[in-house]
């Protein structure tokens, strides 16, 4: 009779190999979050919402145009001349306020600042020149 040795080799470095491979693909799957331009609290508590009305000598102004400057967000204002602007403000953003007929006007956000009341005034709009009347206007029409 024959006897047959048998022997049962422990492996333990294919279960590391095992581990090691799961870890890894679980690393590999796992979303990896950027940094965010307003890390700090007192950023965030900086922005805050601007209201405001825009009016000129006769009353409220509709449709004035509110545009923050160097960027193309903005607001035209209602039937009321006001306005809620749709982005959060910090300290230090400039508002462009203009409307046709009236001079641009740039308002600074300051530490304080939540609500804006601003009257337009009229743009001064002259003519070089005067109109030459004494000669009556022909047509440069052919006759055929």
């Amino acid at each position: 009779m024959k006897t047959q040795l048998i022997t049962t080799e422990k492996k333990p470095f294919r279960a590391l190999a095992y581990g090691a491979i799961l870890m890894l693909v679980a690393l590999a799957f796992n979303p990896v979050y950027g940094q965010t331009q307003t890390t700090s609290t007192e950023a965030v508590q900086n922005e805050r919402t601007i209201k405001g009305i825009i009016t000129n000598a006769e009353g409220p102004v509709e449709s004035a145009s509110i545009v923050l400057k160097g960027a193309e967000v903005g607001t035209v204002s209602n039937k009321n001349g006001e306005f809620t602007f749709p982005k959060p403000l910090k300290t230090g953003d400039v508002l462009l306020i203009s409307y046709l007929g009236y001079d641009t006007i740039e308002v600074k956000i300051e530490a304080n600042t939540t609500f804006i009341k601003q009257m337009l005034s009229e743009d001064l709009i002259e003519f070089v020149g005067a109109l030459n009347t004494n000669k009556p206007y022909k047509s440069k029409r052919k006759r055929q």
